[in-house]
Formats: C-alpha cells, structure tokens, sequence
C-alpha cells in the first residue's frame, strides 16, 4: 500500500479510483540534508507531506539565534502555513536535517482537491484540528513546564527524535541553550 494512502487511511477510507485522483494531485521531490524548502520573504505555494527525512522549521532573530518551531519527521506535513493559506511572504525557513524524500501539493491543486472530493476536506479538517492541539500544547509546556519537563516530555514523545536531530536543535527547539541541555543529561 502507498505510504499516503496508509496515512490518509487513517481518518478515512478511499477506493483505489478516489487514492489515485488524490495521488494525481501531488509531486515528488527528494532533497539533500540542507537543503531548503521554504525560505524567509518567499511566499510558500506548497504543503509537504514527508515520506522519509527529518526536516525543521525556524526562524532566526536579530541576533541570528535559530528558534526552532517544529521538527518533522516520516508522515507529518510541514510548511509556513500562514504563508501558505495567506499567500503573503514566509517568516520561517524550513530545511532537511537529513535527505528527504516529499510529496508536495500546491496551494491551488489542495484547494480543487477539496473542492472536488469532500472526504480530503474532512481529511484535512481533521489534521488541521490535531495540528492546532498539538500547537496549543506546545504553547502550553513552554509557559508552564520547567525546561527538564519540556525535554522529558518530548524524549516521552518522540525518541527517536533524539537519535536523529543533533542536541543543539533540540535546544533551540526547547528555547534553551545547548549548555542548559547539557545540564539535564547529567
């Protein structure tokens, strides 16, 4: 079964003629560990749905420290979403921690997707309101967890993260500074 159809799947059933009009919407594209697929100031005119890799999206301060947003890895989707529905410029940069392999759909095929097939739309309700939870979430540990519960809690939630992403962007991830970091492990 393809990868997209298994994620789809998840919230809801396709027959083989509807996962192939679906798949008809989207491309392939692979990149290199570095490699960016959204930059600050562009207006951001796809939504990536990750096969394998692991990329992150940050934005840099005037100091130009790197603050992390989010990380993702095998089935998540990622871009400047504001940037994406608003088509104004982007205020992140997104890039591939490691080579990654994509499907992307653009903003104008993910609109007539939708508009053609009501069952993507409920699809992507759905991961529009898992994705405001776990934002919500995030907010919420930042405020109110102490730097050893956020790294807890995300070493709880994704493991493998920590095998695959480098213990300074895990910092920049959790807003601390990789000496900080370092103080926890021991």
């Amino acid at each position: 079964m393809h990868p997209l159809r298994k994620h789809i799947e998840e919230i809801i059933s396709l027959t083989d003629a509807e996962f192939d009009f679906v798949l008809s919407h989207f491309r392939s594209v692979k990149k290199r560990k570095h490699q960016y697929i959204v930059q600050e100031g562009e207006i951001v005119t796809k939504e990536y749905w990750i096969i394998k890799g692991c990329l992150k999206s940050y934005f840099m301060d005037v100091n130009g420290k790197e603050h992390i947003l989010q990380f993702g890895m095998e089935n998540w989707w990622i871009t400047d979403y504001e940037s994406f529905v608003m088509q104004t410029e982007s205020k992140t940069f997104i890039d591939c921690i490691e080579d990654s392999e994509l499907l992307y759909i653009t903003f104008e095929d993910r609109d007539k997707l939708t508009a053609e097939m009501h069952k993507m739309e409920r699809f992507w309700a759905k991961k529009s309101k898992m994705g405001r939870i776990a934002q919500q979430n995030r907010v919420l540990s930042l405020l109110k967890n102490s730097t050893k519960e956020r790294y807890n809690l995300l070493l709880c939630q994704y493991p493998k993260l920590f095998q695959r992403v480098p213990k300074k962007m895990i910092a920049a991830y959790l807003g601390v500074s990789r000496e900080t970091l370092s103080r926890l492990n021991t």
